[in-house]
């Protein structure tokens, strides 16, 4: 199996002392993860958090590493509750979930504005607790964002002429086969935290690959998208049985 690295809730106010040293980490290993930015935070527990006065000017360096910026959804303030009428099912509060698409679109415009006016090209997205509709994917779509960093699989897929890359799990462990992401959210990390994860790094590093590898990834084949169908099947149930 492969990895993506994918950290979420990257912003002005965050963790800066242990960001650093997972860069430093990236850095000895030549890893490329993928950073969810949120352009406009207004999330008041990580407001919580000190404020970096250069961030943009941080934010092109990892660009300029090969890192991939994503567009971590807009404000990061959940003002809709889905019900587990979300696309996948999730659950819970979001950002995004049940606003018209005329009102996602002048959200993800705005973030995107933010993005080039601190010269960030975004190629990619993903929303605050995973929460979608088919409006989001529209307007994204409408803004020529067509790679997810979410969804069901053991593998990429193509659906609806999005490419999704599969984020199912909250621990970094390896399944027998496939290419996933996985969730980090670094400002809920202790030293003890990153320690465990900078073991990961050291024993797994030759098996973590970065998002153009991801990317690349076909999986239009029958068995893949049974594979893909099966797993998304059961984590569903899953998640039912458990609520």
């Amino acid at each position: 199996m492969k990895i993506l690295l994918r950290f979420d809730d990257i912003a002005e106010n965050m963790n800066w002392r242990l960001l650093n040293k997972c860069e430093k980490l990236f850095d000895e290993y030549k890893i490329k993860p993928v950073l969810g930015v949120i352009p406009n935070n207004m999330d008041e527990e990580l407001l919580s958090f000190p404020r970096k006065e250069d961030f943009w000017q941080k934010v092109r360096l990892w660009k300029s590493k090969g890192w991939e910026i994503s567009m971590h959804g807009f404000n990061h303030l959940y003002d809709m509750d889905t019900n587990k009428n979300d696309l996948f099912k999730y659950g819970g509060k979001s950002e995004f979930f049940g606003h018209s698409k005329q009102r996602q679109k002048e959200k993800l415009e705005a973030g995107l504005g933010i993005f080039k006016k601190n010269g960030v090209k975004i190629r990619s997205f993903f929303a605050p607790n995973h929460t979608y509709d088919l409006n989001t994917l529209e307007a994204l779509k409408e803004l020529n964002i067509r790679i997810v960093i979410d969804g069901y699989g053991l593998k990429p897929y193509l659906k609806d002429d999005v490419k999704f890359i599969p984020q199912l799990f909250y621990k970094l462990f390896f399944l027998p086969f496939g290419i996933q992401s996985t969730q980090i959210h670094l400002n809920n990390w202790e030293d003890k935290d990153f320690n465990n994860f900078e073991r990961f790094i050291k024993k797994n590093f030759v098996d973590i690959i970065n998002f153009d590898e991801a990317i690349s990834y076909d999986s239009s084949g029958i068995i893949d998208s049974l594979l893909n169908f099966s797993i998304k099947q059961i984590l569903l149930m899953k998640r039912k049985i458990l609520n």
